[in-house]
Order: structure tokens, then sequence, then C-alpha cells
């Protein structure tokens, strides 16, 4: 009775064991590229964009003339006008059709003003996602270095777990020699405890990076993968080269924030042009025909005796049709100061437009310079931990030897173990530290992030 379930909990420990093995290694370009094609804000942005595009494509389209028709099917009852221009008590369905046309001719340059707002409104909505796709790489970035980190933690977690188990078991000698007190065992063992548990610590850390990365991207919960580590390079020989006010100079040319900002302020100039085309004439050129059939309209064939015939569906619309065509100034004289107000109301956007502008610019700047006095800190902390990790190192390896002949006591072992863990983890947070504030830099001077 017992074989089916142990059958049944070997297939389900080897479809799980198949399912992690089978997990997906995933590099920062790979978790970039998914990011941008499934992150729901980037899908928003980008249906602004083609907003955008359609309001371009009206404001050019405006510039071509219109064309409606009519088409009316009328039952009249009672006293009706007869085909003869007199009146008669008669029933008569009657048929009728119109079709016109208009054409703006020149309103002040209104619609060649609009065209060009549309235009930078949308090259502005194509920067602002530039920078939605910008700020999504950054904040990955930071993620992936995140998980690298903890798991780095969790790796020094695990060897300095090894190095106390070795010392457990040398010390169990040497209280079962009668060399040591079984105190001293205690103290190691609970120094083990300790790092067990922050062990569990920093795993749950990993596990939280990983679980924020796969938010970000928007992935679904039966999907994950692990990410890859890269190479990187002595980070003492990688010298930032370059001062913030070279980066500044690089980002106003290529941030797109900036340069979505100087476009909207483009767009409110020419905003304010055409309202300011208000005030000119504008002149039309329309064009119209109409034609109609009615059934009850007859015509005279003899006179002698009088004989009539309703006139052929043909001949009336031959008869009846009427067209023409003009021209139309519309001059504006008073309009309650609507333009007047009109065109105060653009300029003082114009105006506002141009103090966002010169916030961005001062945000940017104080962006940068922040993040060029972090990777000089980040940079100074990394030389000084590893100086600290060397001299923690040595002490530690001096005092484990003491420690191996009974020199010195569990107490002050853990102490100096204790030391070059917390050297080591300044370490570690200080390198990724350092990688990130550069990869900032990298970002506002327009080179792609790439770890």
């Amino acid at each position: 009775m017992k074989k089916p379930v142990s059958v049944f909990i070997v297939v389900l420990l080897l479809t799980s064991f198949t399912s992690t093995f089978a997990q997906e290694n995933w590099t920062l370009q790979q978790c970039i590229d998914y990011a941008l094609n499934n992150n729901i804000q980037i899908k928003q942005q980008g249906l602004l964009v083609d907003y955008q595009k359609n309001q371009l494509g009206q404001a050019k389209n405006n510039r071509l003339p219109n064309l409606n028709g009519q088409l009316g099917n009328n039952y009249n009852y009672g006293r009706s006008l007869t085909y003869q221009n007199t009146y008669e008590n008669t029933n008569s369905t009657s048929l009728s059709g119109y079709l016109g046309t208009d054409l703006t001719l020149w309103n002040g340059f209104q619609l060649q003003n609009t065209i060009r707002q549309r235009d930078l409104d949308l090259k502005a909505t194509i920067q602002d996602l530039q920078k939605a796709k910008d700020d999504l790489i950054l904040n990955i970035a930071a993620m992936y270095l995140e998980i690298l980190f903890a798991e780095e933690l969790t790796a020094i977690d695990t060897s300095q777990m090894e190095v106390t188990k070795q010392q457990i078991e040398r010390t169990k000698k040497l209280v079962n020699a009668g060399s040591l007190a079984r105190g001293s065992l205690l103290e190691i063992e609970a120094q083990l405890a300790g790092e067990e548990l922050q062990q569990v610590n920093d795993q749950n850390r990993l596990q939280l990076a990983y679980l924020n990365i796969y938010q970000l991207l928007e992935l679904p919960i039966s999907k994950s993968f692990k990410i890859v580590k890269p190479e990187f390079p002595n980070l003492q020989t990688s010298a930032i080269n370059f001062n913030s006010l070279e980066i500044f100079k690089n980002a106003m040319q290529t941030r797109p924030e900036i340069l979505a900002s100087q476009m909207r302020v483009e767009s409110a100039r020419r905003q304010l042009d055409q309202v300011r085309g208000a005030r000119w004439p504008k002149l039309n050129f329309g064009a119209n025909y109409y034609n109609n059939y009615n059934n009850n309209y007859t015509r005279i064939t003899s006179t002698n005796p009088v004989i009539t015939e309703v006139i052929p569906f043909s001949d009336q619309l031959k008869n009846n049709k009427r067209y023409g065509f003009g021209f139309t100034l519309s001059i504006p004289v008073f309009n309650q100061f609507q333009v007047k107000n009109g065109i105060s109301n653009a300029e003082i956007q114009v105006a506002d437009y141009e103090y966002r502008l010169q916030n961005s610019r001062n945000t940017l700047q104080k962006d940068i310079e922040q993040a060029y006095t972090n990777a000089l800190a980040a940079l100074k902390k990394y030389i000084s931990s590893e100086k600290a990790v060397n001299s923690s190192a040595e002490a530690f390896r001096y005092t484990e030897e003491k420690f191996n002949v009974g020199m010195v006591t569990p107490v002050e072992y853990n102490q100096i173990k204790n030391n070059l863990t917390s050297a080591q983890s300044q370490l570690l947070q200080a390198k990724y530290e350092y990688i990130f504030r550069t990869k900032i830099l990298d970002f506002y001077n327009g080179i792609p992030i790439k770890l």
C-alpha cells in the first residue's frame, strides 16, 4: 500500500529538482530587454506617444478641404408647392441631396503653428518615454547589484561558518584532552549559532532582492531566473577621470528630461503664435451642389386636350441641380477680449514652461553633483575597507594560531573573527556602492549601463 505513495513522492521531488535545474541564467542586458518589453509604465508611456502621433496627423490633415453630404427623404401632405410654382392639395414624396466643401486658405498661420506645436509635443513625449526607460534601467541595475551583494554576503557567511565548524572540532579535542574547559566549546558553538542566524538573514535579503527585480520586470510568478555574475575590473584602478561640470555639460545635450523641457518651451511658443493668429482675418473657400426629386412633379405634354406626365427621375436631376462656390473673408472686430486674454494666458504658459526648464536644469545639476560626490566617497570607502580587511585578516590569522595552542580565549578569538567578518561585509558594501555610483555617472554621461 505504501509503494504508490513513495513513487509519488519520488516523482514530485524529481520534478522539483528538474524545474530548479532548468532555471535560466539572465544577464543584466536580458533583464533590461525583458523589462522594456513588458513593464506596464513603459507601455503606458508608449500609448501617450501614439496619441501625440495622432494629434500631429490630425493637425496636418486640417489643411485639407472637408467634404460633407446630406440626403433627405420627406413625405408631404396637404398644400404643397408644385413644379409649376403653384400650390395645391396633394400628397408627395421628395428626395434631396447636398454636397459641400470648405477649405481654409489663410487664417493667420494658425494651421502651420498648430502643426509645429503638435510636432514638438510628440518629440517631447518621445523623450518622456526615453526618460521612463532610463529610470527603469537604472532601477534594474540597482536591484541586480543588490542581488550580487546579497549573494556574496551569503558566501562570506558560509566561509566563516566553515572556519567556526573547524574550530569546534579542534576545541572538542582539546576539551576531551582536558586542555580546555567545556565553557570554551560552548562559546564557539554559540558563535556558530549566531553565524547561522546571520546567514538566514542574508539569505532572506537575497530572496527579497530577487522578488524586487521580478516585480520590477513584471515577471510572472511561474517564471524565475538566476542572475549571471559579471567580471568586475580592479576598482582601485577605476578612478573617476572626469568632473561633475563635464558630466553636466554632456547631460544637458543628451538627457531626455532636459530635451523634453526644451521642446515644451518651444511648443508653448508655437501655441502663443497660434493664438496671436486669431487677430488676423480668415479667408475660406467654399463650394456646394444641391439636387432634389419629387414623385408628384408633372409637366404638360399636350395642351388640347391637356395631358400631363410625371417628370422622370433623370430629368428632374438634370433640371433641379444647383451648385456654386465662393470666398468668405472673416474679419475679427470685437470678441469680448477673448483673443487678448488668450494671448495673455499663452504668454503665461510660455513663462511657466521656461521656469520648468530651469528647474529641470537645476535638479539635474544637483543630482549629478550628488552622484559625483557619492562616487568619490564610495571609492575612498572601498580603499579604506580593503586596508581594514587586510589588517583584520592578518590579525585573525595570528589569533587563530594562538587559539589553536590555547594562548587565546574563545571570547578573544570570536571578537577578532567578528571583526574580520564585519570588515569583509563593509568592503563588499563599499564595492557595490562604488560600482553603482559610477554607473549613475555613466548614466548621466550618456553611456549605456553595462556590468
